[in-house]
């Protein structure tokens, strides 16, 4: 279904939609937010496997069936996109989960729109100025980050490079990223066939590189010191970070750097993935994520 937030339209699937009448009105919402390159249906084991919630997976600004606006992927836009969608959604307050891209606007939103957020669970996504001191100060993390963020502040040629071939360079890109077992399998086929299909849609490429050319102008910007000066701020709300222990893009250090910003949180290593624990090992992920919801909303979780 379609909603509207924060002057846009988004593209949304709902896991088991009811109507109002049958929602109850203390049902606690859920809301998947997806990584780099990706879409909803990276979120699809967690639409099936989470219960005792209202599970609601988006196609961000810029991406799948949502609207592709020329500008707007900075973190303070993306950030009142999602608080938007909360209240679009009908509810006060929701758990944000996210990956990679999506971890970011968890982490933002939480920060910058506390009243509408009630968790954040965020996978292979650590905070935002713990990961810029990280590639910064540390040699493995900046040279598993920064050669990616920097080809594409490229203009023109990184949307090319990345849709031409039907998308052949998005599949490197996570074959680059992703644990050896989810590569054997069938449901990684499966998943490039409907990314490489999604980020050939006109327009999401180049949303797709906005995100990481903000990314790093910003930085050289006010308003980018602006915003990591923000999200120095203390963090009120329940975190469970996830990450896989054969991630090479995301290491340890930023996640142990996070634990400045979250020091009550909970960290879990899912052994033998890859980037996207989620889809890598989803059970897990999906045990961890039901008891991370059953700690803040109680057996409704």
């Amino acid at each position: 279904m379609d909603v509207h937030a924060n002057g846009i339209r988004f593209h949304v699937v709902e896991a088991n939609p009811t109507t109002d009448d049958e929602r109850s009105a203390d049902q606690p919402l859920v809301i998947l937010l997806h990584g780099f390159g990706s879409f909803w249906w990276s979120w699809r084991h967690q639409l099936r496997g989470l219960s005792g919630a209202r599970v609601v997976a988006v196609d961000l600004r810029g991406y799948g069936g949502s609207d592709k606006p020329p500008r707007g992927y900075d973190g303070w836009t993306l950030a009142g996109d999602t608080a938007g969608l909360v209240r679009a959604l009908g509810h006060e307050t929701a758990t944000l989960v996210g990956h990679a891209d999506g971890g970011l606007v968890c982490w933002a939103t939480s920060v910058l729109h506390p009243r509408v957020v009630r968790s954040i669970a965020v996978v292979s996504s650590p905070h935002p100025v713990a990961l810029r001191a990280s590639a910064l100060t540390r040699r493995d993390q900046g040279m598993a980050l920064l050669p990616w963020m920097m080809r594409y502040q490229l203009p023109f040629w990184p949307e090319r490079s990345l849709t031409r071939d039907d998308a052949a360079q998005l599949e490197t890109v996570v074959r680059s990223r992703a644990g050896a077992n989810w590569l054997a399998s069938e449901d990684f086929s499966e998943t490039m066939r409907h990314m490489r299909r999604a980020i050939q849609i006109p327009s999401a490429a180049h949303s797709a590189l906005e995100y990481q050319r903000w990314a790093v102008r910003s930085q050289l910007r006010g308003e980018g010191r602006r915003f990591m000066r923000s999200m120095k701020r203390p963090l009120s709300v329940p975190v469970l970070h996830v990450r896989g222990d054969a991630d090479p893009y995301v290491l340890s250090d930023p996640v142990r750097r996070t634990q400045r910003f979250a020091p009550h949180g909970r960290y879990v290593s899912v052994a033998g993935a890859g980037h996207f624990a989620h889809e890598e090992n989803p059970e897990l992920v999906n045990e961890q994520l039901t008891r991370f919801l059953a700690g803040v909303y109680g057996a409704r979780g």
